[in-house]
């Protein structure tokens, strides 16, 4: 479980196929390092990966073909940057909402509205995520922990403040760049309970 209160912007450092359709990747990143073991969880942009071995602030895991198809880590090249966060601890505060680092769809950067000390940006949402995401509800975007401050049928739009901008990989996304989505799974259960009580 996480915050989506990212921690550090690291960097891929390489990927390798392995060959049944999963990819062994290493990521930079000596903060969420510091501490890390193996079989501990860190999103990279808003993905749950498990540790398999941490070498000088460098840590690899596994990712499944399933992921590298659901998410846009797939897209991802040696040296781009990433959000990297690692799994909420119990004694700390929340500081955003309630994250599994499990992404519900791969949206895509529409429009980005700068203003003078902060930024609207607008994301198209995929088929099927519109009913979950409301007007000041929470969602997650590259690991991000962020506010809905408008929502249509597909698509929704944020405000990201200078410290999002300048240490989150959403100061850099481009128009047409794809990102990892998450909303709040609340929603999802709301959804299921009340669906089998008719």
């Amino acid at each position: 479980m996480f915050t989506g209160i990212v921690e550090e912007l690291g960097e891929i450092v390489r990927s390798t196929e392995t060959g049944d359709d999963s990819a062994l990747v290493a990521i930079r990143g000596p903060l969420v390092t510091s501490d890390a073991r193996h079989g501990d969880s860190i999103a990279v942009n808003g993905v749950c990966l498990t540790v398999v071995e941490v070498d000088g602030g460098v840590f690899t895991a596994d990712v499944m073909g399933e992921t590298l198809r659901r998410t846009a880590l797939g897209a991802l090249r040696p040296g781009d940057p990433v959000n990297l966060e690692r799994a909420a601890a119990l004694n700390s505060r929340l500081g955003g909402h309630l994250v599994q680092g499990h992404v519900d769809g791969v949206g895509e950067v529409v429009a980005r509205e700068p203003a003078a000390q902060w930024e609207t940006v607008r994301f198209r949402l995929p088929a099927g995520l519109s009913r979950y995401v409301v007007e000041k509800g929470s969602i997650t975007v590259d690991g991000v922990s962020l506010t809905v401050a408008e929502v249509g049928d597909d698509w929704f739009s944020v405000g990201l403040i200078p410290t999002t901008l300048k240490l989150t990989v959403l100061g850099a996304k481009q128009v047409g760049d794809p990102v990892n989505l998450e909303v709040d799974v609340l929603a999802k259960y709301v959804e299921r309970l009340l669906g089998s009580a008719r």
